[in-house]
């Protein structure tokens, strides 16, 4: 396990993956959010954002509340092709769906845009840290193509009921 500064976590060093070839045209390759961390979150609701996971300066990720897991809400966080993804599948939708309007209007009033500071650091609303329940730890968890920010308990219960459920999840990826 490695440790590095205050609000730093435990990680496993070989499950932290992140692609940083530059292609021809200069741009950086793709950011791959793996592995756990679990950081303090400061009196002014700032989390720690893993270095390999940060994105370009300038680029900002969406914080989306997140109502789907029965164990309570999470902070789901898109970087920008995953929120274009997100938005063409909604738009995509049948026009006649009422689900459409309900999606757009629930991410739209429940989401919000971040930039990093110099310190790799995001702030989380105030509304949305109490609506997840997150005081002064959250842990970090890499979706591959986004990642989530959990109260600590609530990943607990959300990891025991993922683990019951792996074994029939990787048959699919045989």
């Amino acid at each position: 396990m490695v440790k590095s500064g205050a609000l730093w976590g435990t990680m496993r060093d070989s499950d932290t993956t992140v692609d940083n070839s530059v292609d021809i045209n200069g741009k950086s390759g793709r950011t791959y959010y793996n592995s756990l961390y679990r950081h303090g979150v400061d009196e002014k609701r700032r989390v720690q954002i893993p270095s390999k996971w940060r994105p370009v300066e300038g680029i900002e990720l969406t914080l989306i509340l997140w109502p789907k897991e029965k164990e309570g809400p999470c902070l789901r966080v898109l970087p920008p092709e995953e929120m274009d993804k997100l938005m063409n599948a909604i738009d995509a939708m049948p026009s006649s769906d009422p689900n459409k309007v309900v999606l757009k209007r629930f991410i739209g009033s429940a989401s919000v845009q971040v930039a990093l500071d110099k310190s790799g650091r995001i702030c989380i609303p105030d509304e949305m840290a109490k609506g997840v329940g997150i005081k002064d730890e959250a842990v970090l968890v890499g979706l591959l193509d986004r990642f989530e920010i959990w109260n600590p308990s609530r990943y607990e219960a959300r990891s025991a009921a993922d683990t019951v459920m792996a074994q029939e999840a990787f048959k699919m990826m045989e």
